[in-house]
């Protein structure tokens, strides 16, 4: 990796006790245990768009053995053995989607009791009302896909997405101030954003093909602090998506006490059982990648 573990601890030393001096803050790292590896046929030719959960049931299974504890699946994807199927963030980001997609979405998700569906927060109420009395979960997405929202603003979208059913929130960071060095900034967003989420679990997307290594530590580290419940990798829409060697940063600087998920660019089982090895606890797949075949066409959708 771009940064050798062994300069990890003293990147983070530094980094702790220069955010330390301006946050009035520390920043505690815990080191990744042991990993587990997906058995995956090598041979299987695999998109990684979540069609495996009805095509390849047993390369789930391998994923959840070895830490994940959800896959992504995309719109269409057919009849899925309920034993998986809540690992399984049912996703549709595409700016075009529109009202008929979001009824089907939330049918498939009811259908084949997934874990939730993943929507932008105009669809945050009408995914609610249709996936009423199921345990079917309303994920939606905050400051998405830029960040570049002021704190008050993305705090208020997360609340009224909240108030209006969503029981998990994907923020994007404030990357341009995380760039700027101005952590306070950062800090502020994602605390702001966690308060008002709450009872709502929070995932802080760092947008790693943005950061340099400190800058994701420094991104980690934060989130943490905040009260975060995940930290992830990517929105799907930058110029790259997830890397084994982001994922082995990430889970060495939050440690056990914090999800890593794995998403965007995860294409081949291989990919996925890489990612997991090197720590993700979830692996997203794209909702726009077209899968009828088992082949990935189109650009990503977040996921």
């Amino acid at each position: 990796m771009a940064t050798q573990e062994s300069d990890i601890d003293k990147l983070v030393d530094l980094i702790a006790e220069r955010v330390r001096g301006r946050l009035g803050v520390s920043l505690p790292v815990v080191q990744a245990g042991d990993r587990g590896v997906c058995t995956n046929d090598e041979n299987e030719d695999c998109s990684s768009c979540g069609s495996c959960v009805v095509r390849r049931p047993w390369s789930v299974r391998a994923l959840e053995s070895a830490g994940a504890s959800r896959v992504g699946a995309p719109s269409g994807i057919g009849k899925v053995d309920g034993g998986f199927a809540k690992m399984i963030d049912h996703t549709l980001l595409k700016a075009e989607a529109q009202r008929d997609d979001i009824v089907k979405l939330c049918e498939e998700a009811r259908k084949y009791r997934f874990a939730s569906v993943c929507v932008n927060t105009t669809w945050v109420g009408l995914a609610k009302s249709l996936l009423a009395n199921t345990d079917v979960m309303v994920c939606c997405v905050v400051g998405f896909p830029l960040g570049a929202m002021s704190p008050g603003a993305k705090a208020y979208e997360a609340r009224d997405a909240v108030r209006h059913g969503a029981q998990e929130i994907d923020m994007v960071m404030n990357i341009g101030a995380m760039k700027s060095r101005d952590y306070e900034t950062v800090f502020e967003d994602i605390c702001k954003v966690v308060k008002a989420s709450s009872p709502a679990g929070v995932k802080v997307i760092l947008e790693c093909s943005s950061l340099t290594d400190e800058e994701k530590i420094i991104g980690c580290s934060l989130s943490k602090l905040a009260g975060a419940a995940f930290v992830k990798t990517s929105t799907g829409f930058a110029k790259g998506g997830a890397t084994v060697d982001d994922i082995t940063l990430m889970r060495r600087v939050v440690g056990a006490e914090m999800g890593v998920k794995a998403s965007g660019g995860v294409r081949t089982s291989e990919d996925a059982a890489r990612m997991s090895e090197a720590g993700a606890t979830r692996i997203g797949a794209s909702a726009s990648i077209a899968i009828a075949t088992g082949t990935t066409t189109g650009k990503a959708s977040g996921y």
